[in-house]
């Protein structure tokens, strides 16, 4: 049997441009910069932003020539994803809604085209606001 895993301590995302990438987390998701760790914020990466919560890190690597290949999954609940959904259409973003029947999901790209999800297992609350 494997040993216990705590949680995910943070996801890799790969950007052209960390100043690019931190203005667009920051001003899409609410992500901030992680002062402690910019030490490691040199050649390349990581550059680490976290959620307002400090439960959700992102490791930045800079790629200028590479294109986005990362996914990243956020969890909420149906309200929050209602919320978000509104969020993020204001911000001019392209949405993919999918009902998984058990779950809702929402799709979208970063500048870099690394795709991000919010979902929510909320689906009857979600559902009967959606239409």
């Amino acid at each position: 049997m494997a040993p216990t895993l705590q949680g995910i301590d943070h996801i890799h995302v790969y950007v052209t441009s960390w100043a690019d990438a931190e203005s667009w987390y920051e001003r899409v998701l609410g992500f901030r910069r992680v002062d402690k760790f910019m030490v490691w914020a040199v050649a390349g990466g990581p550059l680490t932003l976290a959620n307002e919560a400090d439960t959700v890190h992102l490791a930045l690597f800079e790629r200028p020539d590479e294109t986005g290949d990362s996914a990243i999954a956020f969890g909420v609940d149906g309200e929050s994803f209602l919320s978000w959904k509104v969020h993020l259409e204001a911000q001019g973003l392209e949405l993919r809604i999918s009902d998984h029947d058990l779950a809702y999901s929402q799709y979208f790209r970063d500048p870099d085209a690394n795709l991000h999800e919010i979902t929510t297992y909320d689906h009857d609350y979600v559902r009967s606001r959606l239409g």
